[in-house]
């Protein structure tokens, strides 16, 4: 069977291909760096991980439920749809729609993957070179073992979504060297970050959890890199530069609220596709789920300086500008620790398992 029987819907063979424009830049000035820039690099240095080796692959993973997600967080929970539904078909619909959500973090990821390598070539500054550069090998990672998930755990592709492969050209087609940044680290890597945060706290699935807890400790770092790169450059911006940007801000949160929306599984599964987006654009959790989304997004975009008022009406409009009280850097140690603990919790179990040994051994000598 062609790894590509196993999509949902047809892809194509051949290569989706980008034009790039814009300059691949490089500088001279190899003697200073911005400390808290170069600071990152070392962290990014140092907690370069091997997907292989550190996440317990042999964990079960319901089919049925590759997500592990619990079924009050079920978008069509409550529903006449839902309710009507005999088991086989919500059965078949919880599974399309954990492919379909680690479909979209895979492809995310190979756009980070690119965009991070776009922003080694076309950075002017040799600190953001140097951390982009650990980027890339970090989204490598990620495009990895997302891959190995889907294809060992639920054996069935979902295509990019468009709204995400809209902004991923968008970004990768501008000229303006800060915009894949804009693109990639604020917007998509702070909304997948995010996502990724909603799932690994309501998943019910050891391995799921451990997953994403491990990605999420290098897209903090991601995020923060974005934030420090940029902050500083667009508060030298006139005017009508921040508003071009501002644009883009806008028009991209729209891109990304819609990408988790999740049209394709409704229309894969055979559901009345308006029924059920009227019903998972409005229900509780859908409001719910959409404000935790945009935690990491909308405080960075405030704290870089992109802060306009069409930037604030449309956050009002998506009803997540209270989102901007966050605390971005809290909520990322948050994060860091959480992966930290997953650690900790897997060396005591191997010396547990250690000490059991021995002590068996004692034992046997002892007879």
């Amino acid at each position: 069977m062609s790894m590509f029987d196993r999509y949902t819907s047809p892809v194509e063979p051949e290569t989706w291909d980008v034009p790039a424009t814009g300059a691949a830049r490089f500088t001279w000035e190899y003697d200073e760096g911005r400390e808290r820039l170069l600071s990152l690099y070392q962290k990014g240095k140092d907690k370069q991980w091997d997907s292989q080796k550190r996440i317990d692959w042999e964990l079960e993973v319901d089919p049925r439920n590759p997500s592990g997600r619990p079924d009050r967080f079920n978008p069509l929970t409550g529903s006449d749809i839902w309710e009507k539904l005999p088991q086989k078909k919500r059965d078949e619909f919880t599974r399309h729609h954990g492919s379909w959500l680690f479909s979209q973090f895979l492809h995310g990821e190979q756009g980070a993957l690119t965009v991070a390598a776009r922003i080694v070539e076309s950075a002017p500054d040799l600190d953001s070179k140097f951390y982009a550069a650990t980027q890339v090998m970090d989204e490598a990672r990620h495009v990895e073992l997302y891959n190995r998930f889907i294809q060992e755990k639920i054996g069935m592709y979902y295509p990019i979504n468009p709204s995400l492969a809209q902004l991923l050209e968008e970004a990768l087609r501008d000229s303006r060297w800060d915009m894949p940044y804009l693109g990639m680290q604020v917007l998509i890597e702070g909304l997948a970050l995010a996502g990724f945060g909603v799932y690994r706290d309501m998943s019910s699935n050891e391995l799921v959890r451990q997953l994403l807890a491990y990605v999420m400790q290098d897209e903090a770092r991601h995020v923060a890199f974005g934030r420090l790169a940029l902050k500083e450059y667009y508060a030298e911006l006139s005017t009508a530069e921040k508003l071009e940007r501002e644009e883009f801000i806008v028009e991209g949160c729209y891109l990304m609220r819609d990408r988790f929306r999740g049209q394709e599984v409704f229309e894969t599964v055979g559901l009345p596709v308006d029924e059920c987006m009227e019903y998972a654009n409005n229900s509780q959790i859908s409001k719910n789920y959409q404000a935790r989304l945009f935690t990491r997004v909308v405080p960075c975009v405030r704290d870089i300086g992109l802060w306009g008022e069409r930037v604030q009406r449309a956050y009002e409009d998506m009803g997540v500008l209270d989102a901007a009280k966050a605390d971005l850097g809290e909520l990322m140690d948050q994060d860091e620790e959480i992966a930290e603990r997953y650690d900790a919790a897997k060396h005591e179990q191997e010396l547990a398992q250690r000490r059991a040994e021995v002590d068996a051994a004692i034992a046997a000598a002892e007879e």
